[in-house]
């Protein structure tokens, strides 16, 4: 008996401060982030042994990776479980692109665990399984829980935003990726920022979040464009769409976020840039 998929969703960094690399070498950050209706899609079915299968537009990138999240988290799920490794079939429907910034290994195995206690019927609640999906990546559990927060800390340090309204938006990745440590050496090489958490918005109205994150920064795009030129045409070709409000690129590039208005507005400028550029990925959506 097979589950009905999953969504693993695009996770987008709103704004991303980051600190200069500390003691144990890590980068303090402080996000807000938000997570889009479109993204990956994650299945199951019972199997005699654990497997994933790889289909859908951005398969073949991930064919020769080895130990995808996707396994590892379940592995890891079981342990804590003590259980023996189960035997169950993942399908990971791969609609991302990769090294995109939008967090898909991490969504991907999140929604994997959370199909994976519902089909062994553990008794985790999505907290205990946050704490599992820490093993495999920073950002782990705030693509487990996959709701609106501020992140902290190693972007560990999790505050749910339920005030944040739904933004309208375009996602765009010019088919360039952006490895997160090369990104990461970049903005080493160059003056540090700071991971300063901003005080909220005064209003949570869309236009004024919107004016708001205006005012805020992703510090990892300045070094994510000196290394890969595509992410600054995209930018720049965001900030030319009709009636966009906001342009910034999301975590570690290389997909950039434009914000608009109202969601017409929004599907009409994805509409009129994938015209412009069909070889790039381009989806209207809500942030929520």
């Amino acid at each position: 008996m097979s589950a009905a998929p999953a969504l693993a969703p695009a996770k987008v960094n709103l704004f991303l401060h980051v600190g200069p690399l500390d003691a144990d070498g890590y980068h303090p950050l402080a996000s807000l982030v938000a997570f889009a209706d479109v993204g990956d899609r994650v299945s199951v079915a019972r199997a005699d042994r654990l497997s994933l299968t790889l289909t859908g537009p951005f398969a073949d990138g991930l064919a020769g990776e080895g130990d995808n999240l996707v396994l590892r988290a379940v592995r890891a799920l079981a342990a804590q479980a003590g259980v023996a490794e189960p035997g169950l079939a993942f399908t990971l429907d791969k609609r991302l692109p990769l090294a995109a910034g939008l967090g898909g290994g991490s969504s991907d195995a999140g929604a994997a665990l959370k199909l994976a206690r519902d089909a062994l019927g553990l008794s985790f609640d999505d907290d205990a399984l946050a704490e599992v999906a820490a093993l495999v990546g920073a950002d782990g559990p705030m693509c487990l829980h996959a709701r609106p927060a501020w992140a902290e800390g190693r972007g560990d340090i999790l505050t749910f935003e339920p005030a944040l309204p739904p933004l309208p938006a375009v996602l765009i990745n010019p088919g360039a990726p952006s490895p997160t440590g090369a990104v990461y050496r970049a903005y080493d090489a160059g003056p540090p920022a700071t991971a300063d958490r901003p005080a909220s918005p005064s209003s949570w109205s869309l236009g004024a979040v919107i004016d708001w994150l205006a005012r805020q920064r992703n510090d990892l795009q300045a070094p994510a464009v000196a290394l890969e030129p595509a992410i600054g045409v995209a930018l720049s070709e965001a900030e030319a769409l009709s009636g966009v409000r906001l342009v910034r690129m999301s975590g570690s590039g290389a997909t950039v976020f434009a914000l608009f208005d109202n969601s017409a507005a929004a599907a009409a400028a994805a509409h009129q840039l994938s015209d412009q550029r069909p070889d790039w990925w381009v989806k209207a959506t809500i942030l929520a």
